[in-house]
């Protein structure tokens, strides 16, 4: 007897225990369809016992057909749509005109440039709710929170009018690190002039024109003088830390990255940015919490980018009155702010909740 273990991709397993052992070190036939479609190893166990060379053929037959049915099975799961393979984030609204997910971080929102088969929100959309579902606005990859989406073409030329006109509400929170002046993005001239004790002040607004870096594929610069796009954000201190902050973020124009690069040009960058922030810059707790020795392994309380789209309000496309949209803070974010309120004294100077 020889035992064969076919294993199919990531896809599945199939097991043939049946099989004569004259069949070890042989090819899986091309006739199966397999051997071009996936990736297989076939591992082979020989057993002292033969059968005879009726029972054989027949054994070679009968797996022959097993093995065709789990992989024609096999094929049609690689095959369905990625809403079906992978769900769809969790609805936060949903009515006749309009719907709005929870979209959680490192989830492209649309196709990606270079990799068009990468998993993204719009796909799965579409795949189970249709083509006419479109999205009236973007996210970056590694920000979660709100993303809204129209359901016919009258909600989506309303609503994409709106974020045109620069009417739409859209308050972000950040978990950000305040770095020593001279680590800080370098700019001709401050964006803000810090407090005595180089903390943010409690309000204050980065109005700096941002366009592509040609350096630098991908990222977003500011220009001081000629050239960029106006960008404006307005920013408040929720909660302060030691070396850290909790800040609501309120863009006024839509600009990719613009909280971000806001955020660093006054030199408290978001955390776990790769981008526009310090990579020598984690939140662990072992920073936190005295007499906590740690482990060289030790993970940070946060290893996402601390970005959240928290709420969104537009004006509805049937009755026209405003309505917010508001996603709830990710476990990790809570997690961190957690650890931070229990190991510093956190000094609230803000007004209102911090989430």
């Amino acid at each position: 007897m020889v035992r064969i273990s076919v294993r199919i991709g990531c896809v599945g397993e199939i097991r043939l225990k049946e099989v004569k052992k004259d069949m070890a070190g042989a090819k899986l036939s091309a006739g199966i369809g397999v051997s071009w479609f996936f990736p297989i190893t076939v591992v082979l166990a020989r057993s002292a016992k033969p059968k005879t060379r009726r029972n054989l053929n027949f054994t070679r037959q009968k797996h022959s057909r097993h093995l065709r049915t789990e992989i024609n099975r096999l094929r049609r799961q690689s095959s369905l749509p990625q809403s079906e393979r992978v769900g769809l984030p969790a609805k936060i609204f949903d009515d006749e005109t309009m719907i709005a997910f929870d979209k959680p971080s490192g989830m492209l929102v649309a196709p990606d440039r270079w990799d068009k088969k990468r998993e993204n929100l719009m796909g799965l959309v579409h795949d189970k709710m249709g083509h006419h579902v479109a999205n009236v606005h973007r996210l970056d990859a590694d920000t979660s929170g709100v993303f809204l989406c129209s359901k016919n073409k009258i909600a989506l030329d309303f609503l994409s009018g709106q974020f045109q006109s620069k009417t739409v509400q859209k308050r972000y929170l950040a978990l950000v690190a305040l770095l020593p002046p001279e680590r800080a993005m370098k700019l001709a001239t401050p964006v803000v002039i810090r407090e005595p004790d180089g903390s943010l002040p409690e309000h204050f607004t980065v109005d700096l024109a941002l366009g592509e870096d040609e350096h630098q594929l991908g990222r977003m610069r500011v220009f001081r003088k000629r050239g960029g796009k106006a960008s404006v954000t307005e920013f408040r201190v929720l909660e302060r830390f030691s070396g850290f902050a909790l800040m609501e973020c309120r863009p006024l124009t839509g600009r990719t990255h613009q909280i971000r690069i806001h955020l660093a040009a006054v030199g408290a960058p978001v955390l776990n940015d790769p981008f526009y922030g310090d990579p020598d810059v984690k939140l662990l707790l072992s920073g936190l919490k005295r007499r906590y020795k740690g482990r060289d392994d030790e993970k940070p309380l946060i290893a996402r980018l601390a970005l959240h789209a928290s709420d969104l309000t537009v004006k509805h496309p049937t009755t026209r009155e405003p309505v917010t949209i508001h996603a709830e803070l990710p476990n990790e974010f809570e997690v961190a702010l957690k650890y931070l309120r229990k190991f510093t004294t956190p000094l609230r100077r803000g007004a209102g909740p911090a989430a």
